[in-house]
């Protein structure tokens, strides 16, 4: 079944160029099913590349989803323009009184902040409070599950001595696990970052599960609550050029930067990127949604 987004979103061209079913909430197909409500706080500088690419991986599913875009009341965002927030997103204070099946936070461009001088850290906590009553499961994405883990039970985070980019293997640690469900024994997934969160921090707190790793990236997967929380620090929803456009505008700006790893073919910005994480970021995506987002299974039957 198709996302339920508004009609005039511009994620709706890109995605309909690629075959992507989606329909606006004036036409959103009525089945007998409720669809499956997902709050999306997206924090990522330019909207609407991450609106296009969550979407794209939320619509491989059965699904019928409605989706909610939230912003940060407390920061004032310099590369979208206002018309669109305005349009588009909503306020914590405007859902709140909502429960939702699903959330999903992004990642932001502040990880080398002190999580405590991020300028909506206040309002971000209260929103990552408030989803454990409100939200059935949610899935933290690069930066934001740096700051659930810390948050919610305290793991640091560490500055790395370069920005690690690129493509890497990982491996799941816990295979049975219904978010690994068809993994493959070795699998890739793209990760952009200056910090990280380490493995024996995290395996100090039994209410967390480590699901995958990377020999190169570290820790990928954690689980949290028995699934209530999923804690992904890659970017598996990264569209095939967003590594390159990330490069390139850093050495624009003459910042110190590698070049991605595992990515161009024969390492050479010069050639495309090889994309070796899609099945994998469309499994992962769809494993959350069918078993854990629909967990409790009234969400996903005719009402």
């Amino acid at each position: 079944m198709p996302i339920k987004i508004p009609a005039e979103l511009p994620a709706i061209e890109t995605l309909r160029k690629e075959n992507i079913v989606v329909t606006d909430a004036t036409n959103a197909l009525n089945r007998g099913v409720r669809p499956v409500s997902i709050a999306i706080v997206n924090l990522m500088p330019v909207k609407t590349t991450t609106e296009a690419d969550l979407i794209r991986l939320l619509s491989n599913s059965p699904l019928q989803i409605k989706l909610d875009f939230v912003r940060m009341e407390t920061h004032k965002s310099k590369n979208t323009p206002e018309e669109h927030l305005t349009a588009f997103y909503q306020t914590f204070p405007t859902i709140r009184q909502n429960s939702y099946d699903g959330m999903i936070i992004t990642g932001a461009p502040v990880e080398l902040l002190p999580f405590e001088e991020v300028n909506y850290w206040e309002e971000l906590k209260t929103i990552m409070d408030w989803s454990k009553s409100h939200v059935t499961s949610s899935l933290y994405i690069c930066w934001a599950a740096q700051a659930g883990l810390y948050h919610h039970f305290g793991v640091p985070k560490h500055t790395l001595a370069h920005k690690l980019s690129g493509v890497f293997e990982h491996t799941s640690d816990e295979p049975s696990n219904p978010l690994c469900r068809g993994f493959d024994d070795v699998f890739h997934a793209p990760h952009s970052r200056y910090t990280e969160v380490r493995a024996e921090d995290i395996l100090k707190h039994p209410e967390l599960k480590l699901l995958s790793t990377s020999a190169q990236a570290g820790v990928y997967i954690v689980m949290g609550r028995n699934g209530r929380e999923f804690y992904i620090t890659g970017h598996s929803e990264y569209a095939p050029e967003r590594l390159d456009i990330e490069y390139k505008r850093d050495l624009n700006k003459h910042i110190p930067i590698a070049m991605p790893q595992n990515y161009y073919k024969d390492n050479n910005p010069a050639n495309p990127p090889i994309i070796r994480w899609r099945s994998h970021a469309n499994l992962l995506f769809t494993n959350w949604l069918n078993h854990f987002v629909c967990r409790p299974i009234h969400s996903c039957r005719p009402s």
